[in-house]
């Protein structure tokens, strides 16, 4: 199950899921009440991306505050199982995550709606170990490596059945911030990262063998959603969340030198890095980009027809009304 692939994470988890309140010091199990808002999200030390933008800018207080949200709270989780566990339990109200995760989620029966697409196209990468192999064909009977349950990991277990290597390699899970390392002993021949560490990991010398790239249908989006309970209690919180993150998405654009030097001090990859792995056109301005939802379409089609998806649903069904 991809939900559960991670769970060997779980130490990393507890201890990495931070609370971050715009005005106070309230934690994540802070009462579910209309003056609240729980935003948890994947990835580093603060979000990154239109949603991170609009916090770091005052822009997201500055709205929310006008709808009535007296406190927002931000937790971190390190990866897209676990903030689906935090979800589940009632301890989120959004999330901010990949596809694949947020897709397992809903086929399970989860109640989610989805609000926004807030980027599309993102790159995954195959990363090999030095004087390792050097194409997708030396793989054979290799053993490689990535997140389980990431946006990755639906690019290689597509990668590995169009090229026919699925029954001929061993995919095992790696937290990515254990793949440098695993690499660099031989642990595994090759690694499917994200669309910051493959340019990194390049940079340090470490062969690119793919990218998703190179395959149609095979690149990531970035989901938010937010539990139906939540907008039971808020039935305008999709409208005016999307007119945030929209207004945040252009105003990074505009001022893309800052936002840049704000993705990269958050992440702690040099700004070039950044700017390779994170081209501005990929971040929407609408909620549902139709590029977007198309690449979503596949990947979910993609998860139930491999049954990594417990059971199908329409999209339209899905999307917050």
């Amino acid at each position: 199950m991809l939900t559960t692939a991670c769970s060997q994470g779980k130490s990393e988890s507890a201890q990495s899921i931070e609370a971050i309140n715009a005005n106070s010091t309230s934690s994540i199990a802070a009462s579910n009440n209309v003056s609240t808002l729980r935003i948890g999200y994947v990835g580093s030390i603060e979000p990154t991306g239109s949603l991170g933008w609009a916090k770091k800018k005052g822009i997201l207080e500055r709205e929310l505050k006008k709808a009535g949200f007296e406190n927002i709270t931000f937790a971190r989780f390190p990866n897209g199982p676990d903030l689906n566990e935090a979800l589940v339990a009632g301890q989120l109200d959004v999330g901010s995550l990949g596809d694949t995760p947020a897709i397992v989620l809903r086929a399970r029966g989860e109640q989610t709606r989805l609000l926004r697409i807030s980027q599309f196209n993102t790159t995954a990468w195959l990363v090999a170990k030095k004087n390792g192999p050097r194409s997708l064909a030396e793989l054979q009977g290799q053993k490689i490596a990535t997140q389980k349950g990431s946006y990755m990991h639906r690019y290689l277990l597509g990668l590995l059945a169009e090229t026919k290597l699925a029954k001929n390699v061993k995919v095992v899970h790696l937290m990515s911030t254990e793949a440098k390392a695993a690499l660099e002993r031989g642990d595994v021949a090759a690694y499917a990262t994200s669309s910051d560490m493959g340019p990194y990991l390049k940079s340090q010398g470490f062969p690119v063998i793919d990218s998703s790239a190179n395959h149609q249908g095979l690149s990531g989006t970035s989901l938010i959603v937010a539990t139906e309970r939540f907008l039971a209690k808020q039935p305008d919180f999709p409208d005016k969340f999307n007119k945030i993150l929209t207004e945040a998405a252009k105003d990074l654009k505009a001022n893309s030198e800052e936002y840049y030097q704000y993705h990269a001090q958050t992440t702690k990859y040099p700004v070039d890095i950044i700017k390779v792995s994170y081209p501005l056109k990929q971040v929407s301005e609408e909620p549902l980009p139709p590029e977007g939802v198309k690449l979503l379409e596949g990947t979910k089609n993609f998860l139930v027809s491999q049954g990594l998806a417990k059971s199908d649903f329409q999209l339209k069904d899905w999307e917050a009304k």
